[in-house]
Parts: C-alpha cells; sequence; structure tokens
C-alpha cells in the first residue's frame, strides 16, 4: 500500500465537490430531507446530486480555499456538525467544456464540516464559512483501481470527538462499500452530473462551475457523510473539541487499535487515513 503525505494547500487547485445523500438516513439525521424532497432520483437510494464547496478564483464565498489538516474554524457558529466522509482527489478527462472521465488516485479521510444553519436556499451555503471549513487527512492512500475488487472495498469510516476528555462515537462506524453509490456506479453518476444537473431546490446547475476545469489540476470529491451515533445526532461542535476521523483497512486494523491511537499509545496505523483536527 502507497501513502502519500499532503500539506492542506497542495490541493488549492483541485475544485471541491461534494455528493449529497449517499448515505442512508444522513439527510434526515442532518434536518434536510424536507429540503431535498423536491429532488426527485430514478432509483431510491441513489444520491441526490453533487454540491460545490470549493472553486478557485470563484468570486463568491466558494473562491475561499477552506480545506485545512489541522483544525477546523467555529467562527462563533452555533450548529456545526462534523461529516466524516471518503475523500476521493481525482485527475479527469475534459474537452469541448464535458467532463469525459474522472479517474480517482488518492482517497484519505475528509471532514466535510457543515453549518446547519441555512445561510441561502442552496446547500452549498452551508459548506464554506471560510478558511478551516473542511478538514482533510495529510496521509493519503493511492488507489489501485476503482471497482469492488479494489483497495478501498476493505474500508471503514469512524469518526469520534473529545470533549472535556471524553470520547464518544460522532458517526456510525460504516463501511466504504456501504455507500448507496460507489466505484464504477458512483463514477458514472458523476460523470452524467457534472454534465447535467440543473438547478432545483437546494442543488445548483453544476456545469458551470467546471467550465475552465482543464486550467486546474484535479477534482477533489467528498464522496457522502455517514450516519451519526446519537450523540452526533444532538451535540454540534464547541471550541477546543479534537475531531477524529479514520479511514482504515478493517482486514487489517481492529477497532481496538483505533481506540488505542486516540489514547495516545504508539500504535502504527500503516493501513489507515487519519484525520485529527481542533476547533479554534
Amino acid at each position: 500500500m502507497n501513502k502519500k503525505y499532503i500539506n492542506a494547500d497542495d490541493l488549492k487547485d483541485y475544485l471541491g465537490f461534494g455528493v449529497a445523500g449517499n448515505f442512508a438516513n444522513h439527510l434526515g439525521e442532518a434536518g434536510e430531507a424536507d429540503e431535498f424532497a423536491v429532488i426527485k432520483t430514478e432509483e431510491k437510494d441513489a444520491p441526490k446530486g453533487l454540491f460545490p464547496f470549493y472553486i478557485p478564483n470563484n468570486e463568491t464565498f466558494l473562491g475561499t480555499y477552506p480545506i485545512c489538516t489541522d483544525e477546523i474554524t467555529h467562527n462563533d457558529i452555533e450548529h456545526l456538525q462534523v461529516e466524516a466522509e471518503v475523500a476521493l482527489v481525482c485527475d479527469f478527462e475534459f474537452k469541448d467544456g464535458k467532463l469525459l472521465d474522472i479517474i480517482p488516485k488518492y482517497f484519505g479521510a475528509f471532514n466535510d464540516c457543515s453549518n446547519r444553519i441555512q445561510n441561502g436556499d442552496k446547500l452549498s451555503t452551508k459548506k464554506n464559512w471560510g478558511a478551516g471549513s473542511k478538514g482533510i487527512a495529510s496521509d493519503l492512500i493511492e488507489i489501485d483501481n476503482f471497482e469492488e475488487d479494489g483497495i478501498l472495498s476493505k474500508f471503514h469510516i469512524a469518526s469520534f470527538i473529545r470533549r472535556d476528555g471524553i470520547l464518544r462515537d460522532y458517526g456510525t462506524t460504516s463501511a466504504v462499500k456501504s455507500y448507496s453509490y460507489f466505484f464504477g456506479q458512483l463514477k458514472d453518476w458523476m460523470i452524467e452530473k457534472f454534465n447535467s444537473q440543473q438547478d432545483m431546490g437546494p442543488l445548483e446547475e453544476i456545469n458551470p462551475f467546471i467550465k475552465d476545469l482543464d486550467k486546474h489540476k484535479g477534482l477533489l470529491i467528498a464522496a457522502g457523510a455517514t450516519a451519526y451515533s446519537d450523540f452526533g445526532k444532538t451535540n454540534f461542535l464547541e471550541k477546543g473539541d479534537e475531531i477524529f476521523v479514520y479511514v482504515y483497512d478493517a482486514h487489517f486494523h481492529s477497532f481496538e487499535d483505533i481506540m488505542q491511537d486516540m489514547s495516545g499509545m504508539d500504535i502504527l496505523l500503516s493501513q489507515c487515513s487519519k484525520l485529527h483536527q481542533v476547533v479554534v
């Protein structure tokens, strides 16, 4: 297994998008089910659509680079929630204003941290409130192939909060392959949405955001957040909270390995991408 170590600024020339509604129950737990009721999908369990969280050089709030590897900026926002997920760092093929292919190259732990107070009528307005709005692990793992027999099929997502010295589950520990759409199905769906998604409800038309994609380095895709634990459903982030998101090979590492790592024991998590952030 090959790892790539990055600094947060290494992704400044990537366009950032998230997948909405790609995990059972998440939209309802996030209080967003009613907003998305107007979005009809061909299959019951299909994701609802794509949303932007970072567009380099955009003149709106989306032009502010939000990615950080060690902090979340609270900004005295009362209703911030961790969204633990898998990030895909992707190459692409683009021609004549159309996205032809997405090539996932690396994956890692990601926090698509969200402001649950609506700042506008689009989902994207909850996603970027300035620098330190998002989190990505500094250790990314190379993707051998983005198929069901590839490395990612072995990985699980787990997330935790340490508050006042007490460690609590924040999201439900979930297998990556339990996403509603993943691997080839997700890739094909994303290509179609990048080229054809229209403005409706909380989602925006996507193609205008990628009109000069060929001038940029790649795409950063947040594949969707897991369901929340009971604590995560009802507890918003506070200054001083520590956030942990692990994307780990559950065939290689035990859950006890993860717990020992958070306790400060010297555990070698060789088959894992780990994000650790402090809320400031």
